[in-house]
């Protein structure tokens, strides 16, 4: 098992497409472009499953203090998602005071971002039956049995071994992108630039 998925860590998982009528790999390029530029990027998302300040935040100070860093690990899907492509314009952490997102960086289409300080391709796979969600109303549920259905996104902790259950094979993701998150981890964003 990788450095990433060593037991005790914390990653962010994340399936991942074409977002806002831009495809993926023009995503990343973007990103890196932005990474590059500003030192960060912020990615792009939606929905309450990790949301910002009740999900995301807790989940990543809990092993910021811990001095141990959080990945965001992202498996690539066929997407089609065409909304539309609207760039936000500010970010909070706190939902309340509000910050100029940087010239440099973009992010189209999406509620909440995630910080990132770097970004990488890779070819690994995930253990889905070794991780459990350690965080918010679904704690203590084992990560193959929480993502499934329309839960495309989740907090895991790596776990020591993985969890046999009678009722399924085990599972795995492949994950093809990797990003380390920095501090606030996870933001609000609001209005658009014109």
């Amino acid at each position: 098992m990788n450095e990433i998925f060593k037991p005790g860590a914390g990653v962010l998982f994340m399936k991942v497409g074409t977002h806002a009528n831009e495809g993926l790999d023009d995503i990343i390029a973007r990103k890196t472009k932005e990474i590059d530029e500003a030192g960060y990027a912020m990615w792009g998302y939606g929905g309450n499953t990790c949301h910002p300040s009740s999900m995301v935040q807790p989940f990543a100070g809990t092993f910021a203090a811990k001095g141990a860093p959080i990945h965001l690990v992202m498996e690539q899907m066929t997407s089609n998602h065409f909304a539309e492509p609207l760039e936000a314009a500010e970010y909070s952490s706190d939902n309340k005071n509000w910050t100029n997102i940087p010239p440099e960086i973009r992010v189209l289409g999406s509620r909440f971002a995630l910080v990132i300080k770097d970004l990488q391709q890779v070819d690994m796979s995930l253990p889905l039956d070794q991780t459990r969600v350690p965080v918010g109303p679904s704690t203590g549920r084992i990560g193959s049995k929480y993502i499934a259905g329309k839960v495309d996104k989740a907090c895991l902790e790596i776990l020591d071994a993985p969890v046999l259950l009678n009722d399924q094979e085990p599972k795995f993701r492949k994950i093809n992108l990797v990003a380390t998150l920095r501090a606030p981890y996870a933001v609000f964003l609001r209005n658009f630039r014109s």
